[in-house]
């Protein structure tokens, strides 16, 4: 389509679920949302092959890979909600103050109305469906633009949303940036961004145009810190899974690691012998997903290459064969090169040695807040520590990434990794507006109403002396 039929099919299914948003905060209720909620989980069971083709395709991905990150998040996100929906839309009660005392007051959540959800390529699926499960069960419509990157994934989710819904409640539009920014131009409700932090404040100034809320999911360069009393074995484990999953295309996975040098030597040998195991060697890797194309394949030769040329020095891996790249650890990082800098997006990972926490606390605080924080170490009040003096959008101890599976917390980034929080009753939130409301029974304020002489002056009076 040209750009003149692209807008007119953004703005034709914008105006349509417009059209509905007073019929729908009457009629999509309880039954209906979860109904809508059943039907995409009745889709998504009856597409797995195509899910699995379809991510193959894009990324080469392992087929347990898309069940493990792809498939059971959005699966288990809708069955979460599904057993828990009826008590978050359940208005919740609040008791009175002095000034209120005689009234009822209630927070009742409603549907905020036309909702934008622009999804990444790194978890193509996972990422686009898992908020338009909170976003349906907070009772709204929603337009959705996955990534013209992973082609063949955009276009299985369009005819899933397609076959599944009426294009008046969810709505499918693929396309590169010139789609996002039409949709961008447009008055939607609430916004639902996943995405680097740059694209971020783009999309957050298109909705200050319109002060349309906004939840933005970003990432950041999130640090790993292996202690003196870690049990080695277990992150090796948990490092080498969280980090080269997906290839390292993973905005929580582990960018660099801290390790002490009591055991870094231990640390290293039994994590070369975890990646061994669970990849083999060289590029090509059948339990190892792509890099998702040609250009960021080049980025990462390029942040590898710019490292070694200024003295960084390969300890395993290094090797890569089109967009296939041998998960590869790195030392001897200065602030001088660009892998230092830029969050890595890939199976590199930097490795630096420390003696003393404090100045690695330092180093973690002098940047912009991360999306995740990992802590590996069986020292209790170190732990404590680490987590009382730095600040991120999550924080794992002796695990990585699986903070993200948990439905019951919130998932969600901190300044530059992020506004705003998903999942659960979390995401249920984000899509929603809490509107106050607060109900006269027998309210005694009118006693004090002016003139404030008489009876009100020393009401008013009582009160002061009450509350000072």
């Amino acid at each position: 389509m040209d750009s003149a039929s692209v807008s007119d099919a953004i703005n034709s299914a914008f105006a349509a679920q417009r059209a509905k948003v007073e019929e729908r905060r009457l009629t999509f209720g309880l039954a209906e949302r979860r109904e809508a909620l059943k039907n995409l989980s009745r889709a998504i069971r009856k597409n797995d092959a195509v899910i699995f083709a379809a991510l193959k395709s894009d990324f080469g991905k392992p087929e347990a890979e898309v069940i493990l990150s792809e498939i059971l998040p959005v699966t288990q996100e809708i069955r979460h909600t599904l057993r828990h929906l009826r008590g978050w839309m359940r208005p919740t009660r609040h008791l009175p103050s002095l000034t209120t005392l005689g009234t009822s007051a209630r927070v009742v959540p409603q549907a905020g109305g036309v909702c934008l959800i622009i999804s990444p390529w790194n978890y193509p699926f996972n990422l686009a469906l898992g908020p338009l499960v909170s976003c349906l069960a907070a009772g709204n419509s929603a337009i959705l633009k996955p990534s013209e990157m992973t082609p063949a994934t955009s276009a299985l989710i369009a005819r899933i949303i397609a076959e599944t819904f009426p294009p008046d409640l969810v709505a499918v539009i693929e396309g590169g940036k010139d789609v996002s920014q039409v949709l961008l131009a447009l008055p939607f409700d609430h916004i639902f961004f996943t995405g680097s932090p740059a694209v971020g404040r783009v999309v957050m100034e298109a909705a200050s145009k319109h002060l349309a809320s906004v939840t933005l999911e970003l990432g950041g360069k999130s640090p790993t810190i292996v202690g003196p009393d870690a049990d080695i074995e277990l992150a090796a484990k948990w490092i080498a899974f969280g980090k080269f999953i997906n290839a390292g295309q993973t905005c929580i996975a582990p960018d660099h690691l801290f390790v002490h040098s009591a055991v870094k030597e231990r640390f290293l040998a039994a994590l070369r012998a975890r990646i061994a195991k669970a990849y083999g060697s060289g590029a090509e890797s059948p339990h190892l997903a792509k890099i998702v194309n040609d250009h960021h394949a080049r980025r990462l030769a390029g942040l590898l290459d710019d490292a070694k040329a200024k003295g960084a020095k390969v300890l395993s891996g290094g090797s890569a064969q089109g967009r296939a790249i041998e998960p590869t650890l790195i030392e001897a990082i200065t602030p001088e090169m660009e892998i230092d800098r830029e969050e890595i997006f890939g199976p590199v990972l930097p490795v630096m040695t420390y003696d003393d926490i404090e100045t690695v606390l330092a180093r973690i605080n002098a940047r912009p807040k991360p999306l995740s924080l990992y802590i590996f170490d069986r020292d209790k009040a170190r732990v404590d520590h680490i987590l009382a003096a730095t600040s991120s959008g999550g924080a794992g101890v002796n695990l990585t990434v699986l903070q993200y599976s948990h439905s019951g917390l919130p998932f969600g980034g901190v300044n530059n990794s992020g506004i705003g929080s998903a999942h659960g009753y979390e995401g249920f939130r984000a899509f929603s507006h809490e509107r106050a409301l607060l109900c006269n029974r027998f309210s005694a304020l009118p006693l004090v109403f002016p003139p404030y002489d008489g009876l009100a002056g020393r009401l008013i009076g009582f009160a002061k002396r009450l509350l000072g």
